[in-house]
């Protein structure tokens, strides 16, 4: 009843059960760290860059980037280096998509849009939330922004387009261990 087939971008059917985008199952925290932590499909470069999992529900999934000297852009003002933020936001709108679906599939970054607002305060960590607010078949809309506490006061606002790639399935939410 909740599920209906609409062609890809070549014609192929693909299933898409609206039900389950909707009510995907929710990650703990914890969960959602394990996962982190274990998977492969964590970019080595976020995980050089110590981006960690901070909250996670299916409206907001905030990663967290502590401060460190070796990612400041600009050493006589100590701010994190632009590029880090972007990094940030990037992955939390990856994570954001995952945790609206019953899989991962393989994506690309087709548009990011980053409004860099004021810079980061040296010596804070900065938190990096998303939500994806649409899915379709072949693509995922998203917007977030990256913060210090609150984001009201956002240190960068972002909007992004994620567009689903051929590919097998990389991993399920039942394969995420609970």
């Amino acid at each position: 009843e909740h599920e209906r087939f609409v062609p890809d971008r070549r014609g192929r059917r693909f299933r898409f059960d609206c039900e389950e985008v909707s009510m995907a199952p929710t990650m703990s925290l914890e969960e959602f760290a394990q996962f982190w932590d274990k998977s492969e499909y964590v970019s080595p470069y976020n995980r050089e860059l110590g981006l960690q999992p901070h909250s996670v529900r299916p409206d907001w999934c905030v990663l967290k980037v502590e401060y460190a000297r070796n990612l400041v852009g600009d050493p006589n003002t100590r701010v994190l280096h632009g590029g880090v933020i972007t990094a940030l936001l990037d992955a939390a709108f990856g994570f954001s998509i995952f945790v609206k679906m019953s899989q991962v599939r393989p994506m690309a970054t087709l548009d990011l849009r980053i409004d860099y607002l004021k810079p980061a305060t040296p010596d804070k960590a900065v938190l990096g939330g998303a939500v994806c607010y649409k899915l379709t078949a072949d693509l995922a809309f998203v917007r977030g922004c990256a913060y210090h506490e609150s984001v009201d006061d956002p240190i960068a606002t972002a909007v992004g387009i994620f567009m689903f790639t051929d590919g097998p399935t990389l991993i399920s939410n039942e394969q995420v261990a609970r």
